[in-house]
């Protein structure tokens, strides 16, 4: 692996980067194209104690996978001062087009170019390192799992369909990519502390080194607070990964890593604008709670295999596994309403509900390399197999803090999923144009047993089995215009399938024979991007999602209840992202040298504006959930020689509504925010401290609503710390 360092004169690739392989070429002055032959380099990670800043767009070619011709970012954390608390609103400071929708607990949700609800990131494929981190990515595609933010080297983000070659999901693929062992040490290791507001504390420890031939990386992460509700929003959470590297530098290596997170946290529930006698209003105080005992945990445990060979410079193959155990359990009282307390006899009960998953998956791909028609072009094709066992239990306690109680619905969940892929880039001088097929099928096998909540006596069974079959194609073009300037364009369909509770309803009464057809997707994209100065980079592309046969909700008629079809949805709009480094550029234009006394000085912003529109059913001419018209971010970024990290970042977010009914109750307004985030190395690569005020202007916002009412979002909060690294 080969690395490259970033001074205060190159701080402007540091934010910007180079294009990948696919402007490697040159241009002569009677515009023939002289080709430059590279040396072949592949970035696998970086180590625990580098701090590189890597290119905002991934190259054409790495590894067993092909990015040309696709929309696609590097979300590099380097970038900025160290993110705290997995803040994503920071995180995401540099990449337009995905909304995060913060909320009272620690979990994340993230929802693109207004395609479906953010909720766990349900419509985006969400990776680590390879590995689903979905409870399960078909039956029920919730990430309530991230990794922390410390341990991770860049956010791989392939946007829309042209992540088909990554899975189904319509709106994408975010792979965390972690941190590798270093190998340039047997042994070295970190220690950080963070303090905040409401009792936050957050700590990460890691050690790493290379001894012969085996590298290895452990660390511990827990983070606790009490949180800014006035009751029950509290959480802590502890995480460990350990992972072991044998022959980094060879033509074939193993790695070997072990996943560990557990988490619980109060969910202090919802707030609205009612005045009755048991509303809880936003107005007269948002920080107030409305559910004092609910509550939810979850225990993660995953190991995972991964086998790579360069068989030869023209051939290479990657196998991953993975296997584990997902348990997924909740405690939520009964009765009140949207921004109501739970109040009269309903109150003395709760809902205790438990989702395990037990996986396995495997994925070979591999790579050829071949040269045909004046031109080298690269195959890759693959496989995979997944399977789960989910069994699920719902208990109806006796008290409104019960831990156990009647056994009223008992389900057991099968999938089985099979997946063959393929596709070739072929290149002809400057133009590149990639076919892909993929071919899903997914069997989903459901058994459920109602009980009297009770009584406990049985009241009825159903089962399902049901295969999907869908055949999925893409295509993408890329285009060198010139030296490190490239126009691209993706056509490729998408698909989601239908999640547990659509394929087999779990209430009494529900239609039993509905037969869904799975969410299917259509994404268009053309762009333009570029770095043709160190000190200047852009990425700006028009798109059109159509996406066909959405569910959202239930209805009853007749007795019955059935899914609500929303309909057809087409999404389109605009997406651009500029970076531009002030110091660098005065430097070039002046023939002057002052980034190395400066440090380097980025402007940043990136937008986009998107119309989103409903096309048939009941919702017809309504705007699609979490659909903003415009999603801006800008700021401003400094840099000194590594030594010193100062942000001033930006987010600014039009009104949407939470449902697809442009219902008034669910509108969520216009919010801006800003965050000031400082990291100091004092001593480099020994001592380090960070700071941050996060909603500098204290906006009182908030940017989610669930069914039990408005989550508010954090008003002004700070944090404070140091890391000892040795």
């Amino acid at each position: 692996m080969r690395t490259l360092k970033c001074g205060a004169a190159r701080a402007a690739v540091a934010m910007t980067g180079a294009l990948g392989g696919g402007l490697a070429s040159a241009w002569g002055a009677d515009g023939a194209t002289n080709v430059v032959v590279l040396e072949k380099m592949e970035v696998v990670g970086e180590s625990e104690s580098q701090a590189l800043v890597q290119e905002p767009f991934l190259p054409d070619v790495t590894g067993e996978r092909i990015f040309s011709g696709k929309r696609t970012t590097v979300i590099d954390l380097d970038a900025f001062p160290k993110v705290q608390a997995n803040n994503y609103r920071q995180a995401l400071a540099l990449t337009p087009g995905l909304l995060f929708s913060e909320e009272t607990t620690p979990l994340v949700s993230l929802g693109y170019r207004g395609i479906g609800e953010p909720h766990r990131s349900q419509f985006l494929q969400v990776l680590r390192d390879g590995v689903p981190i979905h409870a399960d990515p078909f039956g029920y595609p919730e990430a309530y799992f991230t990794p922390p933010l410390d341990v991770v080297d860049r956010i791989e983000f392939v946007r829309g369909g042209g992540a088909l070659m990554y899975g189904p999901q319509p709106a994408g693929v975010l792979n965390y990519v972690t941190h590798q062992p270093r190998q340039d040490r047997e042994f070295s290791g970190r220690s950080q502390h963070v303090f905040g507001s409401d009792g936050l504390y957050s700590t990460y420890n890691a050690v790493d080194g290379t001894v012969g031939r085996l590298g290895y990386l452990a660390y511990f992460n827990h983070r606790e607070a009490d949180g800014f509700r006035t009751a029950n929003s509290d959480y802590r959470l502890d995480g460990g990964h350990f992972k072991l590297v044998l022959d980094a530098n060879r033509d074939s290596r193993w790695m070997l890593g072990l996943d560990a997170y557990e988490e619980n946290h109060g969910e202090p529930g919802g707030l609205s604008f009612g005045t009755g006698a048991n509303d809880v209003n936003y107005l007269a105080d948002r920080n107030q709670a409305s559910r004092n005992n609910d509550r939810f945990a979850l225990r993660r445990y995953v190991p995972s295999v991964e086998y790579q060979l360069n068989a030869d410079d023209n051939t290479s193959l990657g196998v991953r596994s993975w296997g584990g155990y997902y348990d997924r359990y909740s405690r939520r009282q009964r009765g009140g309403g949207f921004g109501v307390r739970p109040n009269g006899a309903v109150a003395t009960t709760n809902d205790i509900e438990r989702q395990e998953f037990f996986t396995l998956g495997v994925e070979p791909r591999v790579r050829h390399d071949w040269e045909a028609w004046s031109g080298q072009h690269t195959l890759t094709a693959g496989v995979q197999y997944y399977h789960v066992d989910s069994p699920r239990t719902d208990r109806r306690g006796a008290t409104a803090d019960a831990t156990t109680g009647v056994l009223f619905r008992d389900m057991q969940r099968e999938v089985h999923y099979g997946t063959l892929f393929a596709e070739n880039r072929f290149t002809f001088g400057r133009l590149a144009i990639t076919p892909g097929f993929r071919l899903e099928n997914v069997s989903q096998d459901l058994a459920l047993d109602n009980f009297d909540p009770v009584t406990g006596a049985s009241t009825g069974s159903r089962s399902k089995a049901k295969l999907d079959t869908e055949p999925l194609v893409g295509i993408g073009l890329a285009f060198d215009v010139q030296p490190r300037i490239q126009a691209y364009g993706n056509v490729s369909q998408g698909y989601r399938t239908t999640v547990f509770t659509e394929s087999l309803i779990p209430t009494p009464g529900a239609v039993l024979d509905q037969d869904l057809d799975p969410m299917t997707s259509w994404t268009y994209e053309i762009g333009f991007r570029g770095n043709p100065r160190p000190w200047l980079a852009w990425d700006t592309s028009l798109f059109l999602v159509d996406l066909d046969n959405k569910f959202g909700g239930t209805v009853t008629a007749g007795g019955l209840t059935s899914l609500r079809s929303v309909g057809r949805t087409v999404n389109q709009g605009w997406d651009a992202a500029v970076q531009f480094d002030v110091i660098g550029a005065l430097d070039e234009w002046r023939e002057t040298d002052h980034a190395e006394t400066l440090g380097a000085f980025h402007l940043y912003a990136n937008a986009t504006l998107l119309d989103a529109e409903i096309r048939g059913g009941a919702s017809d001419g309504l705007s699609p959930q979490y659909a903003p018209d415009y999603l801006v971010r800008a700021g401003v970024i400094y840099q000194w020689h590594s030594r010193v990290k100062l942000a001033f970042l930006g987010t600014f977010v039009a009104e949407h509504f939470a449902t697809d009914d442009e219902n008034p109750t669910r509108l969520i307004p216009a919010y801006m925010t800003w965050d000031l985030t400082l990291e100091w190395q004092v001593v480099p690569q020994r001592f380090r401290l960070m700071a941050g005020l996060n909603n500098v202007f204290d906006e009182d916002y908030f940017a989610r609503i669930r069914s039990d009412g408005i989550d508010p979002a954090y008003g002004r909060n700070f944090y404070a710390g140091a890391a000892l690294e040795f």
